[in-house]
């Protein structure tokens, strides 16, 4: 074969958003100035009770198809709220997913969007995430300027969303209008600079009219070397009560982030963790290296008419679009090592840490995805029994069109030194043509039956049409799968007093087949979509301003790999199958007055079985550790009003780091402080947070996932601290 490696991640480009920090630092002013502005300013409302500000969530929406109580969802749901995202000044999803312990990171490079695994099973970008419960292409890193909390449904989702993946969905909740003018701005040790306005209100001649608008630029000094960027970014909410029963939404978001990503480690010879590897070292260095370049543009709408106070209907639609620019150095293999001469596919580095440097180019790769939905709830009894009935029907599509990949080989680096300057491709791109096309259709049913005050049945399921077209890089048809498929989903819970429930369920669900990679003997083939199954039972809750919750489960998927042979060649497979058994533990809320925790637990048993190759089998699965752990503590400091202290730490036991359980990364724990002091100053309330994040400076394998047939190991960041000042006006 030519000197080329499978296409690594696929990633894009474009121009910035038309403000700049000049046009930022005029709506401060102007912010200010209408906060000023007697003809505008609305009467100061004064609120007093209990402090509201927490941790604690006790309701979501990813777990149906509307707002519900957490304690009568029979599933497990973790909500990270806008509290907590402030506290940690989360800019990355990454950072807001360290809070639980079922999620880490499956292949997430620095400067690419960001990909995980759930429960020891792996997000689809193509399904997995949603905004205000509408599918997104996950090509992206989605900003948490305007979002409100996110929400992670764990386990199979298949009523909720028909084709996914079986680890659970990713739903960010955005911001509703209110009156708020509010700047943020902020810095790192690094020199990183983040300038953030949060501006809305109501208006109209009853007030029926809600308008919220967030900006934000950011001057991103990584850690990584060589690896700086920036990010600009706008959204605007609307809302419209049209009348006491009618309400229209409708969200519009952009961001533009321009990055050079950083390629991870591989094994040295396949059998080895790198040496004396730097968090902060870029592989693969370039110095004509151009950034990777994401747009993205995600459009939102919902009208909701309630008919009685039984009844309502909701219709909603949405297109999220990502057009990806790259034009990387990337790092990958050793085909250019005498030590690697002798094997046919060396995707690993050499014994001695050298590794091939190719010039990747794939532009204008574009993704998106189009849904809509129509959904009737309402309430009744029959036969003595009371009926919450949800009904409804969807359809979504996906494209992607994208140029056939260019990925020259270059020349060699060396872990250890920086490598020199290589002649780059010049030659020409390659045409663009559409190479997906998966339209799916469902109708959905769920009823929540009660038949006393101590028991419910949620009894529901989706009938699901999948139509996808699959084309090759000259733009021809090479695959038309169609399928049809019932997914159930049924569950029992039992409250014997209002603040504990107790539920046991079972799902199905069903996933797109995975794509053959380029070594393979089946290159490019796309094999059949894939059934899983879960039985999951647990308890919740809920004692003073404590939320409790513990599930036990067991997942079970058929297995995708590329199976070796005795001559050394790989074909793709559906083989055997994947079962993960998991215990989760979380607590969340108000330990005392002045102490609140966010804490989980989730030991996670996962093996692959009858797969043909033995050597995979009897083991943890890859990138996938048997126990992890997260804290968040706050604790408001009794002699100073305002001043709290902020601390937490994340846990991970050591993971396989290849799939013959021969190598495996460390444990480690990673600690973390802070404050938060809420004042004011000139009579605008104002709140400064410090957090140090890795304080003891550790240095680890966060991610050992794989990616298009491939293994990667990418480090963590190192001591991190950033700071940063709040007014609202």
């Amino acid at each position: 074969m030519s000197r080329t490696h499978p296409t690594p991640p696929t990633r894009a480009s474009s121009t910035g958003l038309p403000f700049n920090r000049l046009t930022l630092s005029l709506l401060l002013a102007g912010s200010h100035a209408v906060a000023n502005a007697s003809g505008t300013q609305l009467p100061t409302q004064t609120v007093s009770g209990e402090e509201q500000y927490g941790y604690r969530a006790d309701s979501a929406s990813v777990g149906g198809f509307s707002e519900t109580p957490l304690l009568d969802t029979p599933a497990s749901i973790s909500v990270i709220n806008e509290e907590l995202i402030k506290d940690q000044q989360a800019r990355l999803l990454s950072d807001v997913l360290k809070n639980d312990a079922s999620v880490g990171q499956s292949y997430a490079p620095v400067g690419y969007y960001e990909n995980f695994e759930v429960r020891g099973f792996s997000l689809n970008a193509a399904s997995s995430y949603k905004i205000n419960n509408r599918t997104i292409t996950g090509e992206q890193n989605v900003a948490l300027e305007n979002k409100q909390r996110v929400e992670l449904l764990k386990g199979l989702s298949g009523l909720q969303s028909g084709v996914s993946e079986p680890g659970g969905l990713i739903n960010y909740v955005t911001k509703r209008p209110t009156d708020i003018r509010s700047v943020t701005v902020s810095t790192d040790d690094r020199g990183s600079g983040y300038l953030a306005t949060d501006v809305g209100g109501w208006f109209g001649s009853e007030q029926q009219f809600g308008l919220r608008a967030n900006l934000a630029h950011e001057d991103l000094h990584s850690y990584v070397e060589h690896t700086n960027g920036q990010r600009d970014f706008a959204s605007l909410a609307f809302d419209w009560n049209i009348s006491p029963d009618a309400l229209l939404q409708l969200d519009i978001e952009y961001q533009n982030k321009q990055q050079r990503s950083a390629p991870g480690y591989q094994l040295l010879g396949g059998s080895s963790l790198p040496h004396h590897a730097s968090p902060k070292k870029l592989l693969g260095h370039q110095s004509g290296s151009k950034p990777v370049t994401n747009d993205s543009l995600n459009i939102g709408g919902s009208f909701e008419y309630r008919f009685n106070d039984d009844w309502k209907g909701n219709l909603s639609a949405s297109r999220s679009k990502v057009v990806i620019d790259d034009y990387s150095s990337f790092a990958w293999g050793c085909y250019g090592s005498t030590s690697c001469s002798s094997v046919k596919v060396p995707n690993y580095f050499s014994p001695e840490g050298n590794y091939d440097i190719y010039d990747f180019r794939s532009p204008d790769d574009t993704r998106r995805n189009d849904e809509v939905q129509a959904v009737l709830n309402g309430r009744f009894d029959a036969a003595g029994l009371g009926h919450e009935l949800t009904v409804g029907s969807s359809a979504f599509r996906r494209v992607v069109d994208r140029r056939e990949s260019i990925n020259q080989w270059i020349g060699t680096g060396n872990i250890q030194s920086e490598p020199e300057n290589f002649d780059r491709y010049n030659g020409a791109l390659n045409d663009s043509h559409k190479r997906l096309d998966s339209r799916q259709y469902g109708l959905f049913l769920s009823d929540r039956i009660s038949f006393n005050e101590q028991w419910q049945t949620v009894l529901g399921g989706r009938e699901v049409r999948l139509d996808e077209e699959s084309f090759d890089k000259d733009g021809v048809r090479d695959r038309h799968t169609q399928r049809y498929v019932f997914l159930p989903q049924a569950a029992l819970i039992y409250k014997p007093i209002s603040e504990l429930s107790l539920y046991t369920q079972y799902s199905k669900g069903l996933s797109l087949g995975g794509q053959a990679p380029w070594f393979a003997s089946n290159s490019g083939d796309t094999l059949a979509p894939t059934v899983s199954r879960q039985i999951e039972t647990g308890i919740k809750y809920d004692w003073q301003r404590m939320s409790f919750t513990a599930a036990l489960f067991q997942m079970r998927q058929a297995y995708q790999y590329s199976r070796p042979d005795a001559a050394g060649d790989f074909t793709y497979v559906q083989q055997g199958q994947q079962k993960n058994t998991g215990l989760e533990l979380s607590a969340n809320g108000w330990a005392t007055q002045r102490l609140q925790i966010a804490a989980s637990v989730a030991a996670i048993r996962s093996r692959v079985e009858d797969t043909g190759t033995p050597a995979y089998e009897g083991h943890q699965t890859l990138n996938v550790p048997r126990l992890r752990a997260s804290l968040q503590g706050d604790y408001a400091l009794p002699w100073l009003d305002g001043l709290a202290l902020l601390g937490g730490m994340q846990y991970s036991g050591s993971k396989y780091a290849d799939r013959q359980g021969n190598v495996a990364t460390g444990a480690y724990a990673i600690f973390n402080i802070g404050s938060r002091y809420s004042t004011r100053i000139d009579g605008y309330d104002t709140v400064f947070r410090l957090t140090v994040d890795n304080l003891f400076d550790k240095r680890y394998w966060r991610d050992a996932g794989e990616y298009m047939g491939d293994d990667y190991l990418f480090q963590g960041a190192p001591l991190t601290a950033r700071l940063s000042a709040s007014v609202n006006f």
